[in-house]
Order: C-alpha cells, then sequence, then structure tokens
C-alpha cells in the first residue's frame, strides 16, 4: 500500500489509515476542510479534468479500502474517508452533468 499516496485533496493513505491523527474530531476536521476546498475549485475545470478527477478518487477509494478488514488499520477513520470520498464522487458526477 502506498502510505505517502495523496487521496484526498493533500490527505495521504497513512493519515486515514494510521492511528494519528484520532478520527474525531482531527481527521474529520481534516476532511471536512479538505472537501470544502475540493468542491469549491471544481468550477475552474474542464470537463476533461473532472472525468479523470472522477476516475481518480474512485481508485482512492478502492486503494482505502482494499484491507478493509485488517484490525490493525483504523476502522473509523476509514469509514470516514469513505463517507466523505463518496460525497466528493457525487459532487463530480453532479457537475459532469451540468
Amino acid at each position: 500500500m502506498e502510505l505517502d499516496r495523496k487521496i484526498f485533496g493533500k490527505i495521504t493513505t497513512k493519515e486515514i489509515i494510521g492511528a494519528f491523527p484520532p478520527a474525531i474530531p482531527d481527521t474529520k476536521n481534516l476532511l471536512d476542510t479538505e472537501l470544502n476546498q475540493l468542491t469549491n475549485q471544481l468550477e475552474s475545470h474542464t470537463k476533461e479534468y473532472l472525468e479523470k478527477l472522477l476516475e481518480d478518487q474512485e481508485i482512492a477509494g478502492k486503494h482505502v479500502n482494499s484491507r478493509p478488514g485488517a484490525m490493525a488499520l483504523a476502522q473509523d477513520k476509514i469509514r470516514l474517508f469513505t463517507e466523505y470520498n463518496q460525497k466528493y464522487i457525487q459532487t463530480i458526477k453532479n457537475k459532469l452533468k451540468t
């Protein structure tokens, strides 16, 4: 697993699957901030870029969830990431429809 891979804005895999930072409130706040910034940036992108971005986010979701049963991983943070990633994916899809 690529631990330094950016999977949600500036957030890396190790921040989601690792013990630090804690899920609540730190990781949740990080995800809130990134989601807002990422969503605001969608306006300035082309349809082609949005399609690539959508594909990249779907891959990032699979990347993080590739070992969901591993008990040593931070399951609460993985669930949070999945929730926020799905919100972002849906926002991208909505933007592509307009």
